[in-house]
């Protein structure tokens, strides 16, 4: 059987992911938050890939779902971005808290989702003719 889900419950499975590996608490008094990828960034090396895989899954399906290509480049550059920073011994892990590549990458998709949706409104103009029936 076919798993088939519409683009809403995509979306939410993303987002759960991207708050998840970004944002599970937050610092008191600051904007600044700390998830899963901030704790995986402590552990030497193997940390690094534990936070890169859910960050190549959200990539793939937001592909899948329909991201232009444009998206996809802006997303892994920001992937590229927050692993060769983070990658840094403690200013990386700093960078990690502040650059939440994640939550950037959700955003993005949402918005360029949306944006392809506009485009894709058509307006049909109709006729004077059929105005006066």
């Amino acid at each position: 059987m076919q798993d088939v889900r519409t683009l809403e419950e995509e979306l939410t499975r993303i987002r759960r992911v991207a708050w998840r590996m970004d944002a599970i608490c937050y610092v008191p008094g600051t904007n600044l938050s700390l998830g899963l990828d901030n704790l995986f960034g402590l552990i030497p090396v193997v940390g690094d890939a534990l936070s890169l895989a859910p960050s190549i899954w959200m990539i793939h399906h937001a592909h899948k779902i329909g991201a232009t290509p444009g998206a996809i480049a802006y997303m892994i550059a920001n992937l590229v971005v927050d692993v060769l920073i983070g990658s840094v011994p403690l200013i990386g892990d700093l960078f990690d808290i502040a650059y939440n590549a994640n939550i950037r990458n959700y955003r993005l998709l949402e918005k360029n989702l949306a944006r392809r949706a506009e485009r894709a409104r058509v307006v049909v103009p109709v006729p004077p003719a059929a105005l006066a029936v």
